[in-house]
């Protein structure tokens, strides 16, 4: 009985620490120039960063998101530069798109990055492994 109860002990024990040793790794999917599904993104990554400082966060922002990470046009730029605050919270633009609706690298806000292509971007995270999620309502 003593065996059984250590055996078991033991499994619930690796169980746990098997789960905690996972990564929280994010690519977050942003192609909307709507606020509140920007506003969200930001929610979901503050939220994040409070409960797991570890964790990883990507936001790959392509399509009519752009808008999101342009100076004087970003209805959001106050919580995108709070959230790029913390070193594991990126934010990249597809340059594809951006070449595509006329945006250079200078007009976007400090912090925001570039990434060849965004859909490339997005299946290489998960490749690695990482979580995905696309921000729409």
């Amino acid at each position: 009985m003593k065996l059984l109860f250590f055996t078991a002990a033991l499994l619930l024990v690796a169980t746990f620490s098997k789960a905690q040793s996972v990564p929280y790794n994010v690519v977050f999917d942003l192609t909307s120039n709507d606020t509140t599904d920007q506003k969200a993104v930001l929610r979901w990554v503050t939220g994040i960063m409070a409960d797991h400082p570890d964790a990883k966060l990507e936001v790959v922002l392509y399509g009519q998101a752009l808008g999101m990470a342009i100076t004087g046009k970003s209805a959001v730029a106050e919580g995108l530069q709070q959230a790029l605050q913390n070193k594991n919270v990126a934010v990249n633009a597809c340059a594809i798109a951006m070449k595509r609706h006329n945006i250079d690298k200078s007009q976007l806000l400090p912090g925001v990055g570039t990434v060849p292509d965004g859909i490339y971007e997005i299946i290489t995270k998960q490749k690695e492994g990482w979580g995905y999620i696309k921000a729409a309502h």
